[in-house]
């Protein structure tokens, strides 16, 4: 896909993977819807960026387990840019909790991490269909190598990634041919995110996934950004995929 003149939105587009996306989008020449729920001052920051670089930018509240939003977030992009070509899903949130810790696993965990990363994409989606449908567009689904082995910061996190690749694959069927539908699986990503998540042992843990990747590198935003725009403006034979982005952290070092 050429994405000069484009429209795309992004969600949880203020910080990390969502901003970094929304500027190599921008600097492709794409206008940019960029959401969020809570960070709002990075939000913003991000679309002044965007506009200094003489591109168009549209930052807008959502919160993506909300229907009713979903459905204003893609009816206010339409309104300013006239068209939507790109989704990108990448919103999440995920609590951590020990995997051997079952006893700390609320059904309220399971229901917020359910609505925002599995449920919040397919409401999007569906508010979108249309509008991509018309484009011959895209969407992008930002899951995890925790919904391909099971490790991650708690149960129900994989489980929501498991479930948004399967339904990755679901809907570039409903959606084929006009929209192609794919997933980004990234490891270890540095940032705010991780780093509030697991606090002091942080830096350990980034260490010991560095040392066990077949690459010895564990994922910056920027390259998960860019992973996302290799399928957005790939093969237009590509849909219902999932690429792992990851240094090598699946494969493992070489023993011996």
């Amino acid at each position: 896909m050429q994405l000069n003149g484009k429209t795309a939105i992004v969600t949880g587009g203020g910080t990390g993977v969502g901003r970094e996306t929304a500027l190599l989008l921008a600097n492709k020449g794409c206008q940019v819807a960029i959401n969020y729920s809570r960070s709002k001052s990075e939000a913003e920051a991000t679309g002044r960026e965007i506009e200094a670089a003489g591109g168009r930018a549209l930052v807008l509240q959502a919160d993506v387990a909300d229907d009713a939003a979903c459905r204003r977030l893609v009816a206010e992009t339409l309104a300013r840019f006239g068209r939507l070509d790109i989704l990108v899903n990448n919103a999440g949130t995920t609590q951590f909790i020990p995997h051997r810790n079952l006893d700390a696993v609320t059904t309220e965990a399971w229901q917020q991490i359910l609505a925002v990363n599995l449920i919040g994409p397919f409401q999007l989606a569906r508010a979108a269909k249309e509008s991509l449908t018309a484009a011959h567009g895209q969407i992008v689904n930002v899951a995890s190598t925790a919904g391909v082995n099971a490790t991650g910061s708690s149960i129900p996190y994989c489980a929501s990634k498991a479930a948004l690749i399967n339904m990755t694959m679901a809907l570039a069927r409903v959606m084929a041919p006009s929209v192609r539908v794919n997933a980004i699986a990234p490891g270890f990503i540095t940032g705010r995110w991780l780093e509030q998540g697991l606090g002091p042992a942080y830096e350990r843990t980034k260490s010991v996934v560095e040392s066990r990747a077949a690459l010895k590198k564990v994922c910056e935003p920027i390259d998960v950004a860019r992973a996302i725009l290799s399928l957005i403006e790939g093969s237009e034979l590509i849909t219902g995929q999932t690429l792992v982005c990851d240094g090598g952290m699946t494969l493992g070092a070489l023993e011996g």
